[in-house]
This record gives structure tokens, sequence and C-alpha cells, in this order.
């Protein structure tokens, strides 16, 4: 099935929530993940376009942005979105200012907490790098709020082999999950796979 994407807005308090979600039921997919794990580079895969912003310097998402996914392009593409994107800003980047990282709970925790239309998370980790105790935080509150999530292993190009199913292991065991695709956005390793787990949302 093909889709065009579309930048739908950038959301700073709950009042900016797109209302499109609720109003053509379409489930919403929420990226999360520590800075400059690679949430915008995946997102710009998956779409197949560079809608998400990315950026050498970690921090520098400030909001949720959030992104439309038509079915069908040009003339035939619908109106009524399929299914929405969610962007939200990046976490432990002690380089981030204090005034920015405290309002990110006024908005991200109602989000990720009461959000009705929001179907599936997607936690990414860094499979280059030891688990991350914040990464750790972020599951157990989807886990403990019964939220359906999916952890992600980013950047698997750069290890392989035995290196990277160690990691994969270390990565499961710290984390407390039976499961986490490894995706690579410069190969496209598992994004395929990626992509058929979040089209099984729609249905």
């Amino acid at each position: 099935m093909r889709f065009t994407p579309e930048f739908m807005l950038s959301a700073t308090n709950e009042a900016h929530f797109p209302v499109e979600a609720k109003t053509y039921n379409a489930p919403e997919i929420a990226f999360l993940g520590r800075s400059n794990v690679g949430k915008s580079s995946l997102i710009n895969a998956l779409l197949g376009s560079k809608q998400a912003h990315t950026s050498s310097t970690p921090g520098r998402t400030r909001a949720i942005n959030f992104f439309a996914l038509h079915e069908g392009s040009g003339d035939k593409k619908k109106i009524r979105p399929s299914m929405i994107f969610a962007d939200l800003p990046g976490y432990g980047y002690a380089k981030i200012s204090r005034s920015i990282s405290a309002e990110w709970p006024s908005f991200i925790e109602p989000y990720l907490a009461e959000r009705e239309t929001l179907a599936l998370a997607v936690c990414l980790v860094d499979t280059n790098i030891p688990p991350q105790p914040n990464d750790s935080q972020l599951i157990e509150f989807f886990k403990a709020m019964l939220k359906p999530y999916l952890v992600v292993g980013t950047k698997s190009d750069r290890i392989s082999g035995n290196v990277l199913a160690k990691s994969l292991a270390a990565l499961k065991k710290a984390h407390g999950v039976s499961e986490i695709l490894p995706v690579s956005t410069k190969t496209e390793a598992g994004t395929k796979e990626l992509w058929s787990r979040l089209q099984s949302v729609m249905e």
C-alpha cells in the first residue's frame, strides 16, 4: 500500500494536538528515544521523504511534530489520513537548556498517558551503546500504563554478527523486554518488517 506523507503541525501544548486523529479514527504512532538516536531519520526512511527534520546537533526537536499518512497519491490521494506519525522530543542530552526540559512534562506526559488515539509507542534504543537507564524508565512507563509499545534498535548497520547479537541480548535484559527489532536507515535493514508492524496497527 502506498502512502503520501504530509506534515500537519508542531505541538507544544495539549491545545495544539491534531483533531484529525479522532475525527477520522486514524491511529497515531509515537516515536520516542534519546536525543540523536535517529528518530527523525527513521521516520523519513519509513515515509520515503524528508518530512522530519534531522540535525547533527542532539536535542533540536522541541515540539511533538505530527505527520499524516494518506493512502494513494496525486488525484487518488484520500483526504482521510490512514495513520499519523508523532515525532517526540528526544531526552537524555545534558546540554539541552533546563528551561526547555522543564516544559516537556507539561505536554508530553499528558500525550503519552491520556491521548486516546495513541495506538503504539515506538521506543528507540541505540544498538551501539550500552543500555541507558532513561530508556528503561521510558519502557517501564509504558508497562505501568499498560500502553502498547515496540522497542526498536537503531543504527544496526554499524555493528554486525555476534557483536549485534550480544548488544541486542544486553538491551533486552536491561530493559526487561523479549523483543527488540534492529533497524538501519542507511541499509534499510529491518525497515520493511517495522513498516509491516506499523501497518498492522491500522488493521
